[in-house]
């Protein structure tokens, strides 16, 4: 139960955190293209690959914790579901090319920036 309550927990800080990232980059970048979204994707797998390496190899952490900070927290902090409707209302928009760059940069950004944030866990690990 214990590590329920600190997945839901987790997964309400994240999602507040997602929505004021994303507001705040919306509001900076002053687009119609969805740079929020794709600001905390980013941001989310760079925490994700430095978390991961952190908690192997430098801190112990608990199952919970654990939980808390990637089920809870970067799961719903990290917004792939909204990626996917973003990527598709631009397709009927018509927006084609933003679709793709969109789609193409999250997944290849996203997996660059996670193992940026690894490689920087094993620097300071």
């Amino acid at each position: 139960m214990q590590t329920v309550i600190a997945i839901a927990l987790g997964g309400a800080i994240g999602a507040l955190s997602r929505h004021y990232v994303s507001a705040a980059v919306m509001r900076a970048a002053g687009s119609e293209f969805p740079f929020g979204t794709f600001a905390v994707n980013i941001i989310g797998s760079f925490i994700m690959g430095l978390l991961i390496i952190m908690l192997a190899h430098k801190f112990e952490a608990t199952p919970t914790l654990r939980a808390f900070l990637t089920v809870g927290f970067l799961g719903s902090f990290t917004t792939f579901s909204t990626y996917s409707l973003e990527t598709v209302l631009l397709v009927e928009r018509g927006n084609l090319q933003g679709a793709a760059l969109y789609a193409g940069g999250s997944l290849v950004v996203g997996v660059l920036a996670l193992l940026a944030g690894m490689w920087l866990g094993r620097v300071v690990t």
